[in-house]
C-alpha cells in the first residue's frame, strides 16, 4: 500500500472556492481533474494546487449534479503521472480500500478501511459503502484498491455515523467522461432530471431541451462573479491594494492565505467575535540556545507597534489583531503591509542569528 499512497501524492489536487474547499484527482488518460459537483458548485473558476505546482486558477469544464461529479481543467505545463480506473474488477464486500483527500484543510490524508457494502442504493444510485473515515475536505478525492486503481470518488458521509462513508463507483465516472467527450469537451452540464448532457446550444432559456427541467447552466462568460460583502470586502480591497492577487489568496469567504518570501500569512475574519486575525507562520524553534531566542522575541514584542510574537507547536508566529469596528483602509493597509514586510525579515533573522530551523512547507 505504501507505493500506492506515494503514487497518489502526485495526482491528488487541492481545490478551493469562495464557498469552501475539497479534493480532486488527475486522470491523465482523459486530461481532467475529477472532483464532486458540490465542491465547485456556485463558481466556474476554482483555485487548484498540488505537490507539483503552486496555486493557480482553473476553469470548471463539466458539472453533473445527478452523480455529484465535476471536471476541472488541469494545469498547463505540468507533467503528472497516470493512474487507472478499476472498470473491469468488481468491488466486493471485504475488499481493502483507502480514501485520500484533504480533510479539514490537512494536506494529503490517507485513511484505510474495507468495503462494507458494494452497492448501497441511495437516490437511485448504487454507492460503495466503506468504513474508511471520510471527512469534510475529502469530498472529490479517490477511493483506491490494493492494486492502486481508482474504484470510486469520495462523495458523502452519514452525519453522526461512525465511519459511514460513500464513494461513487467508477462506472458512473466513466459514463460521465464519455458524455463529456461526446459533447466535444465543451462546458457541459448533466440534467439532474433526465440525465441528458447539455451544452450552451441545448439549453433553452434555462431549461433542459429534452425533458423541460429547469437547469442552472451558465456559460463561462455569463457566470456570476463572486462579490464579497461587508468587512470581508474591505479586507479583500486592502489585500489587493498592497499588491496581492485576491483570487489566489481567497480560500473561502472569510479566509485568505498569502506567501511572502519564506513566510506564510493566514488572515481570518471571525464574524461572531468581530476580530480579524492575521498570523504569519515563520520558522521552527531551535533545539538549543532557547534563552537567547526568548529574550529576543520578548524585546521585539515591546518594539513592534501592531503585532506580537508567540510560539505554537514549535512554530514562531507573528500576529496582528484588528477589531472590525476599527478597521479602515488606511489602518488595514498599514498593519498588513508591516506584517508582510516584518514576517519575511524576521524569518531570516531568526534562522541566521538565533538558530531557528526553516519550516518545511507541507505539500498536497
Amino acid at each position: 500500500m505504501k507505493e500506492v499512497i506515494n503514487k497518489y501524492k502526485d495526482i491528488v489536487i487541492s481545490i478551493a472556492t469562495p464557498f469552501g474547499s475539497g479534493t480532486g484527482f488527475y486522470l491523465k488518460e482523459h486530461n481532467i481533474i475529477v472532483t464532486n459537483h458540490h465542491v465547485v458548485d456556485g463558481t466556474n473558476e476554482v483555485i487548484i494546487s498540488s505537490k507539483n505546482f503552486k496555486k493557480r486558477l482553473s476553469n470548471v469544464l463539466y458539472n453533473d449534479p445527478l452523480y455529484d461529479l465535476a471536471f476541472v481543467a488541469p494545469p498547463e505545463g505540468v507533467e503528472l503521472p497516470e493512474v487507472s480506473m478499476a472498470l473491469e474488477e468488481p468491488v466486493v464486500e471485504g475488499n481493502k480500500i483507502i480514501a485520500i483527500g484533504h480533510p479539514y484543510g490537512l494536506k494529503y490524508t490517507v485513511t484505510q478501511g474495507i468495503v462494507s457494502k458494494a452497492d448501497r442504493l441511495h437516490n437511485n444510485i448504487n454507492y460503495i459503502q466503506l468504513d474508511a473515515a471520510i471527512n469534510p475536505g475529502n469530498s472529490g478525492g479517490p477511493s483506491v484498491n490494493e492494486e492502486g486503481e481508482v474504484v470510486g470518488v469520495n462523495t458523502f458521509i452519514i452525519a453522526g455515523g461512525n465511519n459511514l462513508g460513500f464513494a461513487l463507483p467508477v462506472k458512473y465516472l466513466s459514463d460521465s467522461i464519455e458524455s463529456f467527450k461526446e459533447a466535444g469537451g465543451k462546458q457541459t452540464l448533466r440534467c439532474h432530471s433526465c440525465s441528458t448532457v447539455l451544452t450552451e446550444e441545448t439549453v433553452e432559456d434555462g431549461y433542459c431541451s429534452n425533458c423541460g427541467a429547469k437547469v442552472d447552466f451558465k456559460p463561462a462568460d455569463q457566470q456570476e462573479v463572486y462579490e464579497p460583502a461587508g468587512v470581508a470586502k474591505m479586507v479583500e480591497e486592502i489585500i489587493t491594494k498592497i499588491g496581492k492577487d485576491i483570487k489566489l489568496s481567497r480560500i473561502n469567504k472569510n479566509r485568505w492565505e498569502i506567501e511572502e518570501g519564506s513566510a506564510k500569512i493566514i488572515i481570518n475574519y471571525d464574524e461572531r467575535s468581530g476580530f480579524i486575525y492575521a498570523d504569519a507562520t515563520l520558522c521552527l524553534m531551535p533545539k538549543e540556545n532557547l534563552k537567547q531566542l526568548y529574550e529576543y522575541l520578548l524585546r521585539e514584542n515591546f518594539k513592534i507597534e501592531d503585532g506580537a510574537f508567540s510560539i505554537f507547536n514549535q512554530e514562531v508566529i507573528l500576529s496582528i489583531l484588528i477589531y472590525d469596528q476599527y478597521l479602515t483602509m488606511e489602518t488595514g493597509e498599514r498593519m498588513l503591509k508591516n506584517l508582510f514586510q516584518q514576517a519575511d525579515d524576521y524569518d531570516n533573522i531568526l534562522v541566521e542569528q538565533y538558530g531557528c530551523r526553516w519550516k518545511e512547507e507541507e505539500t498536497v
